[in-house]
């Protein structure tokens, strides 16, 4: 899966991507800027999520409400070491079933279950992104 499109164009593009997963932990990489928060959010919109959809930077994960159980959002920026996934108990969120989307997972790699879906957002300029899965 590939997808160019104009930042407008990105709930089409999110409902793509929930549509075209296989597990329901999802990673999204892109540098700082790139629009993952948005793309989250907007993926959240697709799972009829009413919350507020915010970047979990501080808080290292938010937890919004579907009609379908929870779903999870987490930021790893502000993570020293891989090892501080452990003080928050990642393993029972990841285990537990429900939509996992996750921001800077490469701080976590050791971590991540053999199978999730993976995807990287490209920036190709301030209009364009570009959407593949890895």
């Amino acid at each position: 899966m590939e997808y160019l499109f104009k930042l407008p164009e990105i709930d089409s593009v999110s409902k793509n991507l929930i549509d075209c997963v296989s597990t329901k932990i999802i990673r999204i990489d892109g540098i700082m800027g790139s629009g993952k928060t948005t793309l989250i959010s907007s993926a959240c919109k697709y799972l009829n999520i009413q919350d507020k959809i915010s970047s979990p930077t501080y808080s290292i994960v938010n937890t919004y409400f579907s009609p379908k159980g929870p779903v999870y959002h987490f930021d790893f920026y502000r993570l020293n070491s891989s090892n501080e996934v452990f003080d928050f108990g990642l393993e029972e969120y990841l285990e537990s079933g429900h939509f996992c989307f996750l921001e800077w997972a490469e701080k976590i790699t050791p971590h991540l279950p053999e199978k999730y879906d993976h995807f990287n957002l490209e920036v190709i300029n301030d209009d364009f992104r570009k959407l593949i899965k890895k």
